[in-house]
């Protein structure tokens, strides 16, 4: 299967601009996620093998999860799990509607494994998004998987107003996942990275716990963390994640970094403003899972995301500190049957390893 997408369905997909392209896929998906025959078959093609993790109070069937900015408008939910996913993050989702930035504003960089977007949190909002996820419950087709929601800071919202913001949005969705990510860490909205200062995400986590008070049951929190910040900064975080008890960090977001490159088509594409993702990113997000888990050890799990393409590159985020896995970027080059594929490698590896258990191998490298 994966042979059949790389040499058939990717050459014409990668015909069509990057954004078009992806918007065709997400369309096909959110047909199939809306026919229950369509998405048991789907099952039996791309459902991956059980490998169970627990975190922050969750069972997820297995460690690959599908990283947030996939599926913005939760169009394809129930089709997640059906494609071997053990958890799926959707999003970002921010209080208000909004478009996000003009097109163009994804591109490919092939040769390099690479994608660059610049998308700005398009999505529904929140109150709209709340109605989706709930329609999709109201209809039984649910994932057997966790569901998470990412949680971006509207456009229009001031830097000084964004703990409302984030909190808002949070307590319209909270009934409605199973654990929530505060994403400060886009490079696409302006002004966002600032809230990863610690006095200011100190605030956005108070506002949301508030809300938690409220009553209802405790919904895990997480954060997602920059790749660019210096380790000084990262360590004030943590600080803070520790202090507030926050459920965990998913290192990393996207990169504002571009890695040297002697390659024409490379180098126009790197020159376009927004955050590389994909196989340039993966030694850096590496590197900071590795910090964070030396610094917490198992205080603080962390869902580690950034150019993984295959069950080796897995297996170095696990073995960095990672307790799960998400991907995005090696989806589009590697095609649907990359979870299952990354499972299966994943098992292979550990039977190798005299290993029954995957969190035996967490941060052992």
């Amino acid at each position: 299967m994966g042979w059949f997408y790389r040499h058939c369905a990717r050459p014409l997909l990668f015909r069509q601009d990057a954004e078009r392209a992806h918007e065709f896929a997400l369309k096909a998906l959110a047909r199939v996620s809306r026919n229950s025959i369509a998405c048991q078959a789907f099952g039996g093609v791309f459902g991956a093998p059980i490998l169970p993790v627990d975190a922050f109070g969750l069972r997820f069937p297995n460690p690959v999860g599908l990283a947030a900015g996939m599926d913005k408008f939760a169009a394809a939910l129930p089709v997640w799990s059906r494609m071997g996913f053990g958890f799926c993050e959707l999003g970002g989702v921010t209080r208000h509607a909004q478009p996000g930035n003009p097109a163009p504003r994804m591109f490919r960089a092939p040769s390099a494994g690479a994608i660059i977007n610049r998308m700005g949190f398009n999505n529904p909002g929140a109150e709209a998004f709340a109605q989706t996820m709930a329609d999709w419950k109201k209809g039984g087709r649910w994932p057997n998987h966790p569901v998470g929601i990412n949680l971006g800071k509207s456009k229009i919202t001031p830097l000084e107003k964004a703990p409302e913001d984030y909190a808002d949005s949070f307590r319209r969705l909270r009934e409605l996942a199973d654990f929530f990510v505060i994403n400060v860490s886009s490079p696409n909205t302006p002004g966002l990275r600032q809230l990863q200062d610690k006095a200011a995400l100190e605030e956005i986590l108070a506002a949301i716990g508030d809300v938690q008070k409220d009553g209802g049951r405790q919904t895990p929190i997480l954060i997602k963390v920059a790749p660019d910040l210096t380790l000084e900064a990262l360590d004030e975080i943590l600080e803070l994640a520790v202090a507030r008890q926050i459920s965990g960090i998913v290192a990393t977001n996207t990169t504002i970094e571009r890695p040297e490159t002697a390659d024409a088509l490379e180098k126009r594409t790197y020159a376009e403003t927004g955050g590389l993702s994909g196989k340039p990113l993966r030694q850096r997000s590496t590197g900071i899972i590795r910090h964070i888990f030396r610094q917490t050890g198992n205080r603080l799990p962390i869902i580690g995301v950034g150019g993984i393409f295959n069950a080796d590159d897995a297996w170095e985020k696990i073995a960095a500190g990672a307790t799960l896995v998400q991907i995005y970027t090696g989806l589009v080059y590697e095609g649907p049957g990359l979870p299952k594929c990354i499972v299966t490698g994943l098992l292979r590896r550990m039977q190798l390893a005299g290993v029954r258990n995957l969190s035996e191998i967490v941060g052992k490298s």
